[in-house]
């Protein structure tokens, strides 16, 4: 065991050799041999060492890399099966993902007696108030559904040993950084071990390390140091003419918190620019073609990061000091080989990461080959969302956004909404009704998630509960202590 530096690159922490599986204890060995795994992935040789002593920790690893085992098998330690109460909590983005790491909770834990249950929302609250009520030992769910469950003190966090935060990027892009809030709430005052898995470290992402986790080390599976400045490089290979409602389909499924998408000229920009707004996003174009006045105007947002999608030329964008930029999205490669360093540049910055996105037909991909070739860049290939995909990530979205909205509803205001229960009966009974519902749903949305998303920062320091601000002071007085 070594020392190196903790995410923030100042105080030394604990540093681990990756483990083999025949290093592990035989009732992990066997967990891993029910699953059928032959030896452990990389992500889990590298993470399991610091799980098992405890330390909390930041992994960068995407999805497929077997992260999901890598903090299910140490569960087999940690937990006590005798005790039944919750006492590990993993918190997920999306129904489908919930339902992934339960199926494996089920394999991996519940041979050793640790019993899993899986909520989200969308449906029901009775089979999981029933299985909870039994006294699950492993909680996997996404954030809003949790947070209802433990506002109705279907089960508490009082005996929580283990957090984790399974693929916080898209968990924050789902727009659930409100309900991790609240959810801290109900987080014991003592520590808790935390530990969060992310495609993506950008800065947001790191903030809310900050706020849940204590001097967490940074793991990535591309290099031996805690500090990573990686980007992300992706591309799709999208039809010309569809390049537009390509480009709308990924915002969609991404939300990407903030970013800046590259055309090669100007009329392109304000095409682009156009289809956006139309669509309902904050963005604003920046081109030689703007006057002074609109340009400042433009520049002055782009420095409060208060713009979330800028549409530039490389010319007007040159020099641009552009702060928490998340994502980079390149409509089409540059007419410059090293003109895309300086644009995937833009993100990852300051110790983060962030995600380099590029938008190519047929004919472009030939131009995207050489530049990843000379610039002995790793791009992944991606398949573009379809419609259907975009439909279900919008309607978990919008599930989750109005079960919060229906939680901040006093007793007056949940009696006065009763008056509607028969309209709305109604109107979902009758088919050609549907429609009202739809735009009905489909402002909401657009009002809620056009706007900027939320992230670290948005609530004020007063919002945080009683026992985080007990557990605040403390720490202010150790140089230990949470954020």
């Amino acid at each position: 065991m070594t020392n190196t530096l903790d995410a923030a690159g100042e105080q030394p922490v604990a540093s681990f050799a990756d483990v083999t599986l025949e290093q592990l204890a035989q009732p992990l060995q066997d967990a891993a041999a029910r699953a059928g795994w032959p030896a452990l992935m990389p992500v889990q040789a590298r993470a399991i060492p610091y799980l098992l002593d405890g330390k909390d920790v930041m992994v960068q690893a995407r999805t497929g890399s077997g992260k999901t085992g890598a903090f299910l098998l140490p569960m087999l330690e940690k937990l006590d099966a005798r005790k039944a109460a919750c006492q590990a909590l993993i918190l997920v983005p999306t129904r489908e993902l919930a339902r992934q790491v339960g199926r494996e909770a089920e394999i991996l834990c519940e041979p050793a007696g640790l019993r899993s249950v899986v909520v989200y929302g969308g449906v029901g609250y009775g089979p999981q108030i029933d299985a909870l009520k039994q006294g699950s030992h492993i909680v996997v769910g996404t954030p809003g559904r949790v947070l209802d469950h433990l506002i109705r003190r279907t089960f508490t966090l009082d005996a929580l040993r283990i957090l984790v935060f399974d693929e916080a990027d898209r968990m924050l892009s789902m727009g659930f950084y409100p309900d991790m809030v609240q959810v801290q709430r109900f987080l014991p005052s003592r520590h808790v071990h935390t530990s969060m898995f992310s495609a993506t470290f950008p800065s947001y992402v790191m903030a809310t390390a900050n706020r849940f986790m204590t001097e967490p080390a940074f793991l990535s599976l591309s290099s031996d140091h805690v500090h990573v400045t990686d980007t992300e490089h992706v591309f799709y290979v999208v039809p010309g003419m569809d390049k537009d409602r390509s480009l709308v389909r990924l915002i969609e499924v991404e939300n990407p918190a903030s970013a800046i998408i590259f055309c090669n000229t100007k009329v392109r920009v304000s095409y682009v620019t156009a289809v956006l707004q139309r669509f309902g996003y904050d963005a604003d174009e920046l081109s030689s073609d703007l006057s002074q006045k609109d340009r400042e105007r433009v520049l002055g947002r782009v420095r409060k990061g208060t713009l979330r999608f800028l549409v530039a030329t490389d010319v007007a964008a040159r020099g641009l000091d552009i702060p928490e930029l998340s994502h980079v999205i390149q409509y089409e490669p540059p007419d410059d080989v090293e003109a895309y360093i300086h644009r995937a540049g833009r993100t990852g910055r300051a110790g983060a990461t962030g995600v380099a996105i590029s938008l190519v037909n047929p004919g472009e991909r030939f131009a995207l080959n050489r530049i990843a070739k000379r610039y002995s860049i790793d791009m992944e290939e991606r398949e573009i969302p379809s419609d259907e995909d975009v439909a279900e990530v919008v309607a978990e979205r919008l599930t989750a956004l109005l079960e919060a909205r229906l939680r901040e509803r006093d007793k007056l205001q949940s009696e006065r909404s009763l008056r509607f229960v028969p309209l709305a009966r109604e109107l979902a009974e009758n088919r050609e009704e549907l429609p009202l519902i739809a735009m009905l749903l489909d402002d909401y949305y657009q009002q809620m998630l056009h706007a900027p998303v939320p992230q670290p920062g948005f609530e004020e320091a007063d919002d945080k509960p009683p026992r985080a601000k007990s557990r605040h002071r403390k720490r202010k007085r150790s140089s230990r202590g949470r954020l």
